[in-house]
């Protein structure tokens, strides 16, 4: 039997669950090696394409394509070549935007960022529903439930995919810092460090002072390298994943037996749902934090600080605190439920976001830096599992349209930050990160009050008709 034939859902034996596991490591290992390469220059872009906002403006437009590609494109994908092939076809429209860091104009980088987001659409909800389809056939198997496995093939999908910036930022810090060290080096003077940096920075003016060109042989290496690792993530899915059709026999999702319209409009149904509609805010969030630690931190306490050479490192530092978080999320969950991980990253988060207003870096500060990457990596990776298969459970049979609007609201996050990055101290930033938390969080305590409340009422009612049975059984012994 080869990979891409369908088994039937009585025939998969014990064994299938290795095999399964061996799918979700194979996934998960190909978007760390395609992300080295995507997040290792995505870091850099608010540092070394400074001049004009054009590093983050072509980051907005990497999720404005997002945004219109989560709407439109990933159930169709998914429906005509299904999740591995979607998968491997849109690591490669990441590729042109390497490329454009060759020459890196407008016209050059924001058509090559709308590419990248037109292939993440479908990128990403594939991975979302390849994990739900083969959490369901592994509970069939292993008897254990299927929403405890998903949140299972999460964490182990997200501590192998956060190492990707240990990885990638670990190639952009190596190559930066070779050769002439001047350009690892701040241009401020340290006596202005504590006011041109920190809280006070602002994009559009400081930028010029406090972020030195790199040379170009160096962004050669580099985009040299990336383009390398993003070809490899393709061949590693197209040769070593199964396809989902083996494992989704008898399953009634959004994209089964329907039309591309159709699919559409289950899509664009579900973002109405109240439900969805009260998680939009905490997707903004997560979008927005993000990005705000992979640009504007990186930028005003970083780069501005202690030089353009260290955010690899710092960002290597968040990305393998992420993924050590998203393991212990996992496992944390079962035990403490998803309701005080949630409360315990948003009290970090409001801990950090203290700091980032108060604290005035200095330029032999950079111990404190990895520590706030540390711990923001640690709340980063409570909000992406656990909100991640949230959406799973609430949205059981139609994964593809769930993860689809997940992605679209976590990219206006991103768009959001990334407009307003050059135009904003990074004060005003982080105190509109704080009002988006607040809010998302109030919405969300609402969907988990709903649920539970609804799950009271079917648990009475699943009891009134176990009794009404035992009394129908009584009269009748009688």
């Amino acid at each position: 039997m080869t990979q891409d034939q369908k088994l039937p859902v009585d025939s998969l034996k014990p064994t299938e669950t290795w095999r399964i596991m061996k799918n979700v490591v194979i996934i998960s290992l190909a978007f760390m090696v395609q992300f080295t390469a995507y997040s290792g220059a995505a870091n850099l872009q608010s540092s070394i394409n400074a001049e004009a906002g054009l590093g983050t403006a072509s980051l907005a437009a990497v999720y404005a394509g997002l945004i219109f590609s989560n709407i439109f494109l990933p159930v169709v994908m998914i429906k005509w070549l299904g999740t591995k092939w979607a998968i491997s076809l849109s690591f490669i429209t990441y590729m042109p935007y390497i490329a454009a860091q060759l020459y890196p104009r407008f016209y050059t980088m924001i058509p090559a960022a709308l590419f990248v987001g037109l292939g993440g659409g479908p990128l990403w909800c594939a991975k979302c529903t390849y994990l739900s389809v083969t959490a369901e056939a592994h509970s069939r198997i292993s008897k254990i439930s299927a929403e405890a496995l998903l949140v299972r093939f999460l964490g182990l999908f997200f501590m192998i995919f956060q190492m990707n910036q240990v990885w990638g930022n670990l190639i952009s810090s190596l190559v930066l810092s070779s050769g002439d060290n001047a350009a690892a080096v701040t241009s401020v003077n340290e006596s202005m460090i504590p006011v041109l940096c920190g809280a006070n920075f602002l994009p559009s003016a400081d930028a010029g002072e406090a972020l030195p060109p790199q040379p170009p042989e160096k962004i050669q290496m580099l985009s040299g390298i990336y383009l390398a690792c993003m070809a490899g993530a393709a061949l590693i899915v197209a040769v070593g994943v199964d396809s989902m059709k083996r494992y989704d026999s008898g399953r009634s999702g959004s994209g089964t037996g329907m039309s591309g319209m159709a699919l559409l409009a289950v899509t664009l149904k579900l973002m109405a749902e109240p439900t969805q509609l009260l998680l939009v805010t905490i997707n903004i969030f997560i979008g927005l934090q993000q990005a705000y630690f992979g640009a504007d931190f990186t930028a005003a306490f970083v780069s501005c600080a202690v030089g353009t050479g260290y955010v690899g490192f710092v960002m290597m530092t968040y990305g393998l605190a992420d993924a050590i978080g998203c393991v212990l999320t996992g496992y944390l969950a079962k035990i403490t439920g998803r309701l005080p991980l949630i409360c315990g990253a948003a009290i970090g988060h409001a801990a950090l976001f203290i700091a980032v207003l108060t604290w005035r870096p200095h330029a032999g500060d950079a111990y404190i830096l990895y520590l706030i990457a540390v711990l923001w990596g640690l709340c980063d990776s409570v909000w992406i599992v656990q909100i991640n298969a949230y959406y799973g459970i609430l949205f059981p049979g139609r994964e593809e349209a769930a993860f689809s609007n997940f992605r679209l609201w976590e990219s206006v996050g991103y768009i959001i930050a990334y407009i307003l990055s050059p135009y904003l101290r990074t004060s005003d930033k982080t105190y509109l990160l704080i009002a988006t938390m607040i809010a998302g969080l109030l919405c969300y305590f609402i969907v988990e009050y709903q649920q539970h409340r609804n799950a009271k009422r079917e648990k009475k009612q699943d009891l009134y008709q176990v009794k009404g049975c035992d009394n129908i059984a009584f009269r009748n012994v009688e």
